[in-house]
C-alpha cells in the first residue's frame, strides 16, 4: 500500500496555499527538499542553462511505489501530514503536497523511481497539456526527478527569468540554504557539466560552512551555543572586524527550516551595537531549536517565514547570547562570574590607615652651583659638526655654529617639506598658496573626482589603464559571489581590473586600476567591496547606471588609494583635478576645495 493520500477538503484548506514555482530556484529547492525528507544520503541537482533547459535531482533516498509515483503530481497528496493537528508539529521541510502538481503545471516534468525492496521501478511523464504516461522500468534506488523546458506553456514568466548568471546565482542559494543544514547528506551542484559544489559528508557544521563558503568566512567566526527551556540556540557569528556592507552571510534556521526574520536580525545588530560602524552587517549561522508546537511554519507559501509563539523571549535570549559570546571572545565588554581562585582584594573603608603602610615624599637634590649660562656648561663634544641640533648659550661664542646652520634642514623628512607650492598635511589634506590666501584640498574628495571621471569615460567604452600586480592574490569568495565577477568581467576589464575566476569559488586579482593599492589586504577589502557594488540591482536607465557605477567605484577607489608620498605627487593630483570638469565638488555634492582668505590668517597673530 502506499504513503500518499489526497488531504481532505477540510484540512487542504488550511494549508497557507500559493504559488510555489516562481523561478527556477524554486524548483531546486522543492526537490532537494523532498530528498532529503525522503532519508537520502546522497543528493545530486544537475542544472542546464539555468535552469531554463534542465533541472534535475537525483537521490538515493526511499524512492516511491508505483502508486505514490503517480499520485505525487496531484495537489495536496503528501505523505507528511493527516489532520489539522499535524500541522501544529512539523518537523519536514514540505508537508502540503503542493509543489510537484505546480512544477507539473508548468514544466515538462519525468520521474524515475524505486523503493529498495522493490525488483523494479515506475517511470512517470507529464508532458504538454499535462498528458501523463507511466511504465515499469530498471532503476537505481531512489528517485529522479527531471525538469525540462520550465515556463514552455507561460511564455511570458519565461520571458521575464533574469540573466543565467542572475537565475543560477538564486539556485546556488537555495541550494546552500538546503546543504548547510545537513552535513550528514552529500551533495553535488553542476551547471552546464561543469561541477559547482562536490560536498562530501562533514565531520560538522563548521567543516560544511568550510566547504560552502570558503576559508575566508569559516575562518572568522565564533561558536554561539546557549541552552533555554524555551529555545536552544547554536551556530557561529563573525568576527566585527570582518563585517561587510553585503548581505549574503546571514541565515537563520528553525527547526533545521530556514526562514527570514528581519526582527531577530535586529536582535543580532544590537548585540554588535558600538563593535561595528553603521552600514556594515557581520555573518551569522544561528540554529534555533524548540517545541514544533511553538512554532507556525504554516503561515507563508514558499515556507521561509515563520511565527514564534514567545518572540518577545526569543529575541532577548539571542540578543544575550550573541553578546554574551562576542564578549568571551574578547569582541566587546563582558563579565567573569568564575571567582574560583581569584585574588581577595580588601575593601578599604575607615580601617584604610592600616593597609596602606608608612608614606615617603621623595627627596630632590639640587646643585646650586651650577651655573647653566657659563661657558664651561657646554662640553666640548657638542661642539662637533655632528652634534648640530644643539644651540649655543648666549654667552658661548656663537660664530663657530653659523657655518653649520644649513645642517639643520636635515632633521626633516624631505617629503614634508614644500617643494614648489604644496605641502601635504597627514596624508588627509594639501596646502597650496591662492591668489588670496590658502588653498585646502581635501585627498580623498579629489581622487574621488578624479575616479569618477575616469569611471565615466571608461563605461563608456574607453578603456581605463590597469597597474598589475607584482603578485596576484586569490581571494575565496564563495560559489554566489564569483559568479558576480564572471558575469561582469567586461565591465571590470574596462575599468581597469584584472581579475579572473579560479574554480569553483575564487578569484585571481591580477591587476587593479591605476591609482589603487595592490597590498594583499587592501586587495582582499577591495574584492570585498566590488561584490557590495556588482550585488546590487542595476537601474533601467543605461545613463543614470553608469553615473550610480561611477560614483560607487570612484568611492571605492578614493578609500584604497595611498596618499601622495611626495609634494610632488601632491601638486600632479592637484593639476588633476583642476583639468576635470568640476574641481569644487565630488559626484555627491560635498566640497572639495577651500580658500582660507588671508585675513583670517591675519586674525590669527
Amino acid at each position: 500500500m502506499g504513503k500518499l493520500k489526497i488531504l481532505p477538503a477540510q484540512v487542504a484548506n488550511m494549508i497557507a496555499a500559493g504559488e510555489v514555482v516562481q523561478r527556477p530556484a524554486s524548483v531546486v529547492k522543492e526537490l532537494v527538499e523532498n530528498a532529503v525528507d525522503a532519508g537520502a544520503t546522497q543528493i545530486n541537482v544537475v542544472v542546464t542553462d539555468a535552469g531554463r533547459t534542465l533541472l534535475q535531482v537525483i537521490d538515493n533516498g526511499c524512492g516511491m511505489s508505483a502508486a505514490d509515483a503517480v499520485l505525487c503530481f496531484e495537489r495536496h497528496a503528501t505523505s507528511k501530514i493527516a489532520s489539522a493537528e499535524d500541522l501544529e508539529q512539523i518537523l519536514t521541510y514540505g508537508f502540503r503536497g503542493e509543489a510537484l502538481a505546480s512544477i507539473a503545471a508548468v514544466a515538462e516534468v519525468t520521474l524515475r523511481t524505486r523503493r529498495p525492496q522493490d525488483e523494479t521501478g515506475t517511470e512517470v511523464r507529464i508532458g504538454a497539456f499535462g498528458e501523463t504516461k507511466t511504465a515499469t522500468v530498471a532503476a537505481p534506488a531512489g528517485s529522479n526527478f527531471a525538469v525540462r523546458n520550465l515556463f514552455y506553456n507561460t511564455p511570458a514568466r519565461r520571458k521575464f527569468l533574469k540573466s543565467d548568471n542572475v537565475e543560477l546565482k538564486h539556485i546556488l542559494e537555495e541550494f546552500t540554504r538546503v546543504a548547510i543544514t545537513r552535513p550528514d547528506i552529500a551533495f553535488t551542484l553542476s551547471h552546464n557539466g561543469r561541477d559547482i559544489y562536490v560536498l562530501k559528508k562533514a565531520k560538522s557544521l563548521k567543516f560544511r560552512i568550510l566547504d560552502l563558503m570558503g576559508s575566508n568566512v569559516a575562518g572568522d567566526i565564533v561558536d554561539l551555543s546557549a541552552d533555554t527551556s524555551v529555545v536552544r540556540v547554536r551556530g557561529f557569528v563573525g568576527r566585527p572586524d570582518t563585517a561587510r556592507k553585503t548581505l549574503g552571510n546571514q541565515y537563520f534556521f528553525v527547526n533545521g527550516r530556514f526562514f527570514r526574520s528581519a526582527y531577530l536580525h535586529k536582535a543580532v545588530m544590537k548585540a554588535y551595537e558600538e563593535m561595528i560602524p553603521d552600514g556594515v552587517t557581520p555573518s551569522y549561522f544561528i540554529f534555533l531549536e524548540t517545541d514544533p508546537h511553538c512554532v507556525d511554519v504554516n503561515i507563508h507559501p514558499a515556507k521561509t517565514e515563520i511565527k514564534f509563539e514567545e518572540d518577545a523571549v526569543i529575541f532577548q535570549i539571542l540578543y544575550a547570547c550573541v553578546k554574551e559570546t562576542l564578549g568571551r571572545n574578547s569582541f566587546g565588554a563582558s563579565i567573569d562570574f568564575n571567582t574560583e581562585g581569584a585574588v581577595q582584594i580588601p575593601q578599604l573603608g575607615q580601617s584604610f590607615e592600616q593597609y596602606k603602610g608608612p608614606v615617603q615624599m621623595p627627596t630632590i637634590e639640587t646643585d646650586p652651583s651650577y651655573d647653566p649660562f657659563s661657558a664651561g656648561a657646554f662640553p666640548a663634544a657638542d661642539r662637533t659638526p655632528a652634534n648640530t641640533n644643539v644651540m649655543p648659550g648666549p654667552t658661548g661664542n656663537f660664530s663657530q655654529y653659523i657655518d653649520r646652520h644649513e645642517d639643520y634642514g636635515r632633521l626633516f623628512e624631505e617629503k614634508t617639506l614644500p617643494q614648489g607650492r604644496t605641502l601635504v598635511l597627514q596624508g588627509k589634506y594639501i596646502l597650496t598658496p591662492a591668489a588670496s590666501g590658502l588653498m585646502i584640498v581635501n585627498i580623498a574628495r579629489a581622487r574621488e573626482r578624479i575616479l569618477y571621471e575616469q569611471a565615466l569615460h571608461a563605461l563608456g567604452q574607453e578603456a581605463h589603464v590597469t597597474q598589475t600586480a607584482l603578485f596576484p592574490v586569490q581571494v575565496e569568495v564563495g560559489a554566489q559571489q564569483r559568479l558576480l565577477f564572471e558575469d561582469n568581467a567586461a565591465l571590470l576589464a574596462r575599468l581597469g581590473f584584472d581579475i579572473a575566476p579560479f574554480g569553483t569559488d575564487t578569484v585571481v586579482v591580477n591587476g587593479v586600476p591605476e591609482g589603487y593599492s595592490c597590498e594583499p589586504g587592501k586587495v582582499l577589502q577591495l574584492v570585498s567591496d566590488l561584490v557590495y557594488i556588482l550585488s546590487e540591482e542595476r537601474e533601467a536607465l543605461p545613463e543614470l547606471m553608469q553615473q550610480r557605477l561611477a560614483e560607487k567605484f570612484a568611492t571605492l577607489g578614493a578609500s584604497h588609494a595611498d596618499p601622495p608620498a611626495s609634494p610632488a605627487e601632491a601638486q600632479q593630483l592637484i593639476d588633476t583635478l583642476f583639468a576635470s570638469d568640476n574641481a569644487e565638488l565630488t559626484p555627491g555634492g560635498r566640497r572639495i576645495v577651500s580658500i582660507v582668505p588671508l585675513a583670517d590668517i591675519d586674525k590669527k597673530f
